[in-house]
């Protein structure tokens, strides 16, 4: 069995066993340090124990980052310590750490308007060479809808037909895309249904591909916070951004969204979603892929429509991001030699960390994918869900 960079992992020198609580609460999970499993973890430097219990989640992510373990299979891993939910288990200071980061969440806006254009300088503009070479034709950074698909693309391509179809999109309607990433809804929304977007983003790379990839179609692409967002559309969109609102800003998401809906209007809100509400996140993630994040639980979506939208649909399909998630790895793999002279092994081994725990999050079902629909009370007529 090999990782990604070639080399056989059971011939790594084996260092001294873990610390007794770290091996009992990595058997609960069916794991073991330096097993023979894909999915156990192989230790090249006894510092890694020292850095899980002294930081948790932050540390056992650096470790590896610092190529201090391996695992073969890093998403089979971390699907058996979520379904497990191994990280809660960890006492002492990471439980402090985790304190911490409550409190952070609790007392601080993380994603004030301020800190708004924060992740699109940390995590969008890395380089369009590497969303290019990990991403579908279309572009799209977030969850494919596989169903009746065989293939990324033709997947991601079904997920932008579906979010068409359940938002009933009709020639010469303006639709305003909240997070328009590179341009992929807006292109073939304009395309094949006739509609004229307008789509925002708070990373400049993004904003630049995708005025480039819709020249000539009714498209607009603007660099700008949400918050900033004035006039009424027929039908609004946000695929893959809310997870950048944060609690204390879905009150204001959802107002400003109700303001820029006309009375007649849908509003398709796609977002990775958790199984309970938290009041912590990942720090790995936070540190270094998406700053500032927090994923919703269904009650905090709830909340934050209650009185201001009628609920029309909710649709479930998080199943799907595991496989979006591994397709992705695939496509970064394959690209991989054109892109380690620029961004090297260290970023290599972060993206793979990032991925395949990811993969892990939706395969343990700590991790949703909601696609829902949402009207204004002032709406007639009937909705009917479409799949």
């Amino acid at each position: 069995m090999e990782t990604c960079s070639g080399h056989d992992w059971r011939a790594e020198t084996v260092h001294p066993a873990p610390p007794a609580v770290l091996a009992e609460l990595a058997a609960i999970a069916g794991v073991r340090f330096n097993g023979d499993a894909p999915w156990d973890i192989r230790v090249h430097d006894e510092d890694v124990y020292r850095l899980i219990l002294t930081r948790g989640p932050l540390g056992f992510g650096e470790a590896y980052m610092d190529g201090l373990w391996d695992c073969a299979r890093l998403d089979e891993l971390f699907y058996r310590l979520l379904k497990h939910r191994i990280d809660e288990r960890l006492g002492g200071w990471n439980r402090l750490r985790l304190l911490g980061e409550m409190l952070r969440h609790r007392f601080l806006n993380l994603q004030s308007p301020r800190r708004a254009f924060q992740v699109g300088v940390e995590h969008y503009d890395i380089g369009n060479d590497v969303f290019a070479a990990m991403l579908d034709p279309t572009m799209s950074y977030s969850c494919a809808y596989w169903r009746d698909a065989a293939d990324l693309a033709a997947a991601q391509q079904a997920k932008l037909d579906l979010v068409c179809r359940k938002l009933g999109l009709e020639p010469g309607e303006r639709v305003l895309e909240i997070g328009c990433g590179w341009g992929g809804f807006a292109h073939y929304a304009a395309t094949h249904y006739g509609v004229e977007v307008f789509g925002i983003t708070v990373s400049k790379e993004q904003q630049r591909l995708a005025a480039e990839r819709c020249a000539g179609l009714p498209v607009t692409i603007a660099l700008m916070d949400y918050r900033e967002v004035t006039g009424q559309f027929d039908k609004i969109v946000s695929i893959g951004m809310f997870e950048h609102v944060g609690p204390k800003n879905y009150p204001a998401y959802f107002e400003v969204a109700r303001r820029a809906l006309a009375p007649q209007g849908l509003l398709l809100l796609h977002t990775i979603g958790i199984d309970r509400t938290t009041p912590h996140t990942d720090p790995w993630i936070d540190k270094y892929i998406f700053p500032n994040g927090k994923l919703p639980s269904a009650a905090e979506i709830a909340r934050a429509i209650d009185g201001r939208f009628v609920l029309e649909d909710w649709h479930n399909f998080g199943p799907d991001y595991d496989r979006t998630l591994m397709a992705w790895w695939d496509n970064f793999d394959r690209a991989w030699p054109a892109l380690a002279p620029k961004y090297g092994e260290r970023f290599r081994r972060m993206w793979r960390y990032y991925l395949m725990s990811c993969a892990g999050f939706f395969r343990s079902r700590q991790g949703q994918l909601w696609q829902i629909v949402l009207s204004r009370p002032e709406r007639s007529g009937d909705y009917r869900s479409i799949r």
